[in-house]
């Protein structure tokens, strides 16, 4: 049996590939700051892109959507902030994204 974390990393990585196959130019992966952690920034075009992945098992309780909590969704506000800050861009369209993984 996978932790947690592995589970979590692996389903990141096959998010990130599905994503650059769509397109998409991958920027920055597992961005932490003190106010919080986004899993993957990338461009769609010129737009930023912040992308949480939340990954449930098929039957498990909930689906990964219902785990993307209101405390959670702040915390990768708060941290998509400090990256547009460190890296001058808040002059960039930008949006946020929920990829969510049911493992079968």
């Amino acid at each position: 049996m996978e932790n947690k974390r592995a589970v979590g990393s692996r389903y990141e990585e096959e998010t990130a590939a599905f994503l650059q196959k769509n397109g998409y130019r991958i920027l920055e992966k597992n961005f932490r700051d003190r106010r919080g952690e986004i899993d993957l920034i990338a461009k769609d075009g010129r737009t930023l892109v912040f992308v949480e992945v939340k990954t449930r098992a098929a039957d498990g309780l909930g689906s990964p959507e219902q785990a993307f909590t209101p405390a959670k969704r702040d915390r990768v506000v708060r941290a998509a902030r400090a990256w547009l800050t460190a890296h001058d861009a808040w002059d960039r369209p930008c949006r946020f994204d929920l990829a969510g993984v049911t493992r079968t």
